[in-house]
C-alpha cells in the first residue's frame, strides 16, 4: 500500500475493556480499504492520554468501562479535542442511553449487536462529520425540553445518572466516591436526590428499576 493510500485511511481509536470485542472489531475493519485501527485502550483515562499524543480521525467508545465515566470522557474530549468525533458502541439499547450521550457531545450511537455493514456505515458517516442515530433518537432530542412523559432515570443529571448506575451495579457509596474522586458525603447527597427524583426509597428499588429498563 502506498503512503498516500495509508494517509487517506480513517484512523480509529477503539476504547473498550473487552479484548475479544476489540479483536472482533479490528477483524471487521481490516476487511476495508479506507479504515484502519491506529490505537486501542481499555479505559477512559488511557483514551484521554492517547488522544493527546497521537492523531486520530475518530473514537469508538464503549460506555461501561472501568475508571472515568464515559459521559465525562465524551465531555472532556469535546472540550479538549472538539474536532474529534466519538461513536458510542454499546450493548445497551439506543433508547436508554443515546440521547444522554448525544447531548454530551457524541456524534453517533450504535448497538454492539448491529451488523458489520451498519457499523462501517456509522464509522464513515461520523468520521465525515455526520451524525449516526436512529430517527427515534433524533425525535427524542428534538422534543427533549418539552417532554412531560420522561422516564424516571431521564430526570437525573449526568452525575446523578452516573451514581445511579453504580448503585444499581451494587457498589457501595464509599467505592463510588473513590472511583469518582468525590467524598462519601457528596455521593450520599446524590443518592438522596436520585431517590427523590425517581420517587423511590431504597437501593433495592433502584436495582430493580435498572434491570427492568435494561440499564445494566
Amino acid at each position: 500500500m502506498s503512503k498516500a493510500a495509508a494517509k487517506d485511511k480513517i484512523k480509529i481509536l477503539i476504547a473498550d475493556d473487552h479484548p475479544l470485542f476489540r479483536r472482533g472489531l479490528k477483524n471487521v475493519i481490516s476487511e476495508t480499504a479506507d479504515i484502519a485501527v491506529e490505537g486501542e485502550v481499555e479505559n477512559g483515562d488511557d483514551l484521554l492520554n492517547l488522544v493527546g499524543q497521537k492523531d486520530f480521525d475518530m473514537v469508538i467508545l464503549d460506555i461501561t468501562m472501568p475508571g472515568k465515566n464515559s459521559i465525562e470522557v465524551v465531555k472532556q474530549l469535546q472540550q479538549e479535542h472538539p474536532r474529534l468525533p466519538v461513536l458510542i458502541l454499546s450493548v445497551h439499547p439506543e433508547e436508554q442511553y443515546a440521547v444522554r450521550f448525544i447531548k454530551a457531545g457524541a456524534a453517533g450511537y450504535l448497538n454492539k449487536e448491529s451488523a458489520a455493514d451498519q457499523l462501517l456505515e456509522a464509522i464513515r458517516k461520523v468520521a465525515g462529520g455526520g451524525k449516526f442515530v436512529s430517527p427515534e433518537t433524533v425525535e427524542k432530542l428534538a422534543f427533549e425540553t418539552s417532554r412531560t412523559d420522561r422516564l424516571a432515570h431521564e430526570k437525573l443529571s449526568d452525575r446523578e445518572f452516573q451514581v445511579f448506575c453504580r448503585i444499581a451495579q451494587g457498589q457501595s457509596l464509599t467505592d463510588i466516591g473513590k472511583d469518582l474522586s468525590l467524598s462519601v458525603k457528596t455521593i450520599s447527597t446524590h443518592r438522596t436526590r436520585i431517590l427523590e427524583k425517581m420517587n423511590m426509597k431504597k437501593n433495592a428499588e433502584l436495582i430493580h428499576y435498572a434491570i427492568s429498563n435494561n440499564l445494566l
